[in-house]
């Protein structure tokens, strides 16, 4: 079994209805994501994926959060913005990204979401996870 992990990060504001404190008000984090994948085997290249085909894969998605109120963006109009549930969204969407390309054995394990330098919230699909 193989892993390999990127990184990369985007600035967006957010608020936390329903939440007492001063989170409930708008403010902003430069988020910090790292998507990570696994895979049972490599190619005849020696890589279960191009690290620069896994950055633009997490680019994308980001791309629909960066520079946003995350209150106002589909689907934290309706959910919390919070790192658990952007997590959950980077998540999904990589994994949508990687079924619909047909990467045959390429599986996403996880994802983490820093709002700041010492919180983080990670994703991941317990069936898929290796130990």
């Amino acid at each position: 079994m193989y892993r390999i992990t990127v990184e990369e990060s985007f600035c967006a504001a957010h608020r936390l209805r329903g939440y007492k404190g001063k989170c409930e008000k708008l403010h902003g984090h430069n988020w910090r994501v790292i998507l990570g994948v696994v895979g049972d085997s490599v190619d005849s290249r020696g890589l279960i994926i191009d690290f620069s085909d896994l950055k633009k894969t997490l680019k994308k998605i980001l791309g629909a959060l960066d520079h946003e109120d995350l209150a106002l963006v589909a689907p934290f109009d309706k959910i919390n913005p919070s790192a658990e549930n952007i997590a959950r969204y980077v998540f999904e969407r990589a994994a949508a990204a990687f079924a619909s390309a047909k990467l045959r054995g390429l599986r996403v394990e996880m994802v983490s979401v820093w709002e700041s330098e010492k919180s983080r919230a990670d994703y991941y699909d317990s069936n898929r996870v290796t130990k």
